[in-house]
């Protein structure tokens, strides 16, 4: 049975920012076609009844707040089951939004292990973002705690944490690039090695209709439902359930240059723009799986 937003004891309550706290990059992540990944005030993330005294800050920047109105990160992960001593994955990060609302709220009794892009990656943009996650994110334990990171390059690299440590396993946007490569099914394998018994898979991916191909969810960047759900199934993980806080009726999922036509990419510049804005970001599948 799948508890509903307003019963779960999860210790998200609000991510409602609107001034940075520290000075890093104001560009959010930018997903690319080839390949990359989309996977980017000091109002605290505050605690439910069940640890009132609890402060969680979040330091992100302007630009990242501004995309919560898109991507709803406190109901997302409160969705997710996310509590503050879990230890969760968070794979193909980029250059961290999600992470920045992560990391601080896992800092004190959980852990964020980051499955990263490969440092030597023959991709200038995957090792270029890399390099922004690390310069941000570690060796700032105040901050964001003692955040690790592993490296997900299928079919190599494919270890993202040890078996059976995780609790939580979350990927935001990232399930059309492993399909360039015919990697899709590697990467739900070793989110289900990682995951304890009981573990929870949570995704988020644009959403594309019932029936494209999955040549038109390579090139568009939107994948159906049911193509992410028989992943999951085919890696062992059981469907648990399927939000829709982050749909947008407002995305026709048609568009010249596929998802990359919407904000943040942007990638048509100046045509139909002002069209594209007022869409807004994708229309997104929220899934949940579990491993038996």
């Amino acid at each position: 049975m799948i508890r509903t937003l307003t019963c779960m004891p999860v210790l998200f309550l609000a991510i409602l920012s609107s001034t940075a706290l520290m000075a890093c990059s104001t560009d959010d992540e930018t997903e690319q076609s080839n390949a990359t990944p989309s996977a980017e005030s000091n109002k605290p993330l505050t605690a439910t009844s069940s640890q009132p005294e609890t402060q969680l800050h979040t330091v992100r920047t302007a630009a990242e707040t501004a995309r919560d109105q898109y991507r709803h990160p406190a109901e997302t992960l409160m969705f997710f089951e996310i509590e503050p001593e879990h230890t969760v994955v968070e794979i193909w990060p980029g250059k961290g939004w999600y992470t920045a609302v992560l990391a601080p709220y896992l800092r004190q009794h959980g852990q964020l292990i980051a499955a990263h892009f490969a440092q030597e990656s023959p991709v200038k943009f995957f090792r270029n973002a890399r390099q922004e996650f690390e310069q941000r994110f570690l060796n700032k334990p105040d901050l964001f705690g003692n955040l690790q990171i592993t490296e997900l390059a299928p079919p190599e690299r494919i270890q993202i944490a040890p078996a059976g440590m995780a609790d939580r396993v979350l990927t935001f946007r990232n399930v059309h690039n492993w399909m360039r490569n015919n990697q899709e099914q590697n990467v739900f394998d070793a989110a289900y090695r990682a995951l304890k018994p009981g573990g929870i898979l949570g995704v988020v991916e644009h959403r594309a209709p019932a029936d494209f191909s999955r040549e038109q969810m390579v090139e568009s960047g939107y994948v159906s439902v049911a193509y992410v759900t028989q992943l999951a199934i085919n890696s062992g993980f059981e469907p648990a359930g399927q939000s829709e806080v982050n749909a947008n009726p407002k995305d026709t999922r048609d568009h010249t240059n596929g998802v990359w036509s919407l904000p943040p990419s942007l990638r048509g510049g100046d045509i139909q723009k002002d069209t594209y804005l007022a869409i807004g970001e994708s229309d997104r599948m929220t899934l949940k799986f579990v491993k038996p």
